[in-house]
């Protein structure tokens, strides 16, 4: 229970970094007030003149029309803004508590069918604001509700006798539900805003992935293409500088003319080595690659002074065939990246990683010598923003989640757990038929 809440108190009042609840349009919020005032208008002219129920009509309309003033004002004052201030929102939210509160007070107070609608602000709050706006609203409706309960006009019309203790349960029934609606509305919101900042954070690297990739591309392209006729320009200057003498103009231009392109050649060199460097040999990304020469790769810089890195290699069966081969893609890279770096970061000494395959397999489980996943982390592991090392050097919890999420886009499955004794383990499975697909294409 205690992990619960514990849990439950980091997503209501930990915001992820860099994320923040968000703004309500103002003509949202215009919009569902004035479907309220609607509404309202209309039920009590209904009970008034169709129920022939004697309703004090004129503060009812008083009531409905202080609402349409701020609506008015809202308009004026929000014409050419998109977003609302928070505090204007607090505020408005607060005002329809109030204003409801004194119609529920004018036509029965908790015995008003409509009573439930006092919850409104307080869940429109919980989904949109932050925690201490929803808090003071909140409190506000609580003691609204705590009035309405002794402090009513009666409903019109015969009423059955009721026991005081309804009018106390159904006080301390609609306080239950304030509280449970605004936390569980505001749980929700708070996953699905740390969520989306989470993807936010995944598509940005995947899509910075995609960009080198396509940099790198294009460079490997150019000096290729640019190797031939450069080498055709290089020779026939050569040749005339052979024909003509260097101490005239035209035999200047001509060594000239050999100098420059002696430079074109370097720099092409240069730019094929740094392409190299970046792709493994001359765009080696947008080649075959086996899963074990894969990961000694991304760990080769990866690795800090005085910890190893082990890659075992592990046929399953007789017939499992030649290990793996795979592209480059960033969903595989940077997905492998993120797990190693996990658990080259927590290791004490040693991280081991096993590629096993079979024909239709294959698997890639990571494990360290470090203290594994305390048992509350290992619940929630795969989920943004959750680390031990959370605002330390910067670090905001989202290796794992990254991790998880581009390996799946990869069709992985993902499970993690810890090895009896001490250690992480993270294991990695696909379909050899989905993993090799690319290859194919």
């Amino acid at each position: 229970m205690a992990g619960i809440f514990d849990a439950f108190k980091t997503d209501i009042f930990n915001d992820a970094p860099g994320m923040r609840p968000r703004h309500i349009r103002a003509a949202t919020l215009i919009a569902i007030r004035w479907v309220a005032i609607t509404g309202q208008l209309a039920t009590v002219l209904v009970v008034r003149f169709w129920l022939d129920f004697n309703l004090p009509l004129t503060f009812c309309l008083i009531a409905i029309l202080a609402s349409c003033i701020l609506n008015l004002h809202l308009i004026r004052k929000y014409r050419h803004a998109h977003q609302m201030r928070r505090r204007d929102t607090s505020f408005s939210l607060g005002f329809d508590a109030v204003q409801l509160g004194f119609l529920l007070g004018l036509t029965g107070g908790l015995h008003n069918p409509f009573s439930m609608l006092i919850l409104a602000p307080v869940t429109v709050s919980a989904a949109i604001l932050p925690v201490r706006h929803t808090i003071r609203i909140g409190f506000l409706v609580a003691i609204l509700v705590s009035i309405l309960t002794f402090v009513h006009v009666e409903l019109p019309g015969p009423a059955p006798e009721l026991d005081p203790i309804y009018g106390v349960a159904a006080w301390a029934a609609t306080l239950v539900g304030l509280i449970f609606i605004a936390g569980y509305v505001a749980r929700v919101a708070t996953e699905q805003r740390r969520m989306m900042q989470a993807l936010h954070t995944v598509e940005a690297t995947l899509r910075r992935e995609q960009q080198v990739s396509a940099v790198g591309a294009l460079a490997a392209a150019a000096a290729h293409e640019l190797g031939t006729p450069l080498a055709t320009i290089t020779l026939v200057a050569k040749e005339l500088s052979l024909e003509i003498p260097e101490d005239t103009e035209a035999g200047k231009d001509i060594a000239l003319l050999v100098s420059q392109t002696e430079r074109c050649r370097a720099i092409l060199a240069d730019l094929t080595a740094r392409t190299g460097d970046e792709n493994d040999d001359t765009g080696a990304r947008f080649y075959p690659i086996s899963l074990s020469a894969l990961i000694e790769e991304i760990g080769e810089d990866r690795t800090p002074e005085g910890k190893v890195l082990t890659v075992l290699q592990r046929p399953i069966a007789g017939d499992a065939g030649a290990e793996p081969r795979v592209l480059r893609t960033p969903e595989l890279v940077n997905g492998l990246i993120n797990i190693l770096s996990n658990a080259l970061q927590f290791a004490r000494h040693q991280v081991s990683v096993s590629v096993a395959w079979s024909a239709k397999n294959v698997s890639i489980t990571v494990v360290d010598d470090g203290p594994g996943f305390s048992p509350d982390l290992l619940e929630r592991i795969g989920d943004p923003y959750i680390s031990t090392r959370k605002n330390e050097d910067g670090h905001m919890g989202l290796g794992l989640f990254i991790a998880r999420t581009l390996l799946e886009n990869s069709r992985a499955r993902l499970t993690f757990g810890n090895r009896s004794g001490a250690g992480a383990e993270i294991t990695a499975s696909w379909s050899r038929a989905d993993l090799e697909a690319e290859l194919k294409e």
